[in-house]
């Protein structure tokens, strides 16, 4: 799975990458973004497994969503597991 995070993170322009780290690894992921994410895995919809629901929502009702765990990882570095 890790080859596909990087090729799929690899399809994303640099300032996509930008806005990504600017997030944080559990920024709320814009429209913008997931349009994004899809676009480099594929097409639309694709790139659902790399980004995933956050529990809350938003003030229209839609979900938030973040990156999953892994592609955080892979962008920002691993989070301390809390003991």
């Amino acid at each position: 799975m890790m080859a596909d995070i990087t090729a799929v993170l690899g399809r994303l322009t640099p300032s996509e990458l930008d806005e990504l780290r600017a997030l944080g690894p559990q920024g709320h992921l814009s429209r913008q973004l997931t349009d994004a994410l899809d676009r480099a895995a594929g097409g639309p919809g694709l790139g659902r497994g790399y980004y995933v629901p956050s529990g809350s929502v938003s003030a229209t009702g839609g979900p938030h969503v973040v990156l999953r765990s892994d592609v955080s990882g892979w962008l920002f570095g691993p989070v301390p597991q809390v003991p």
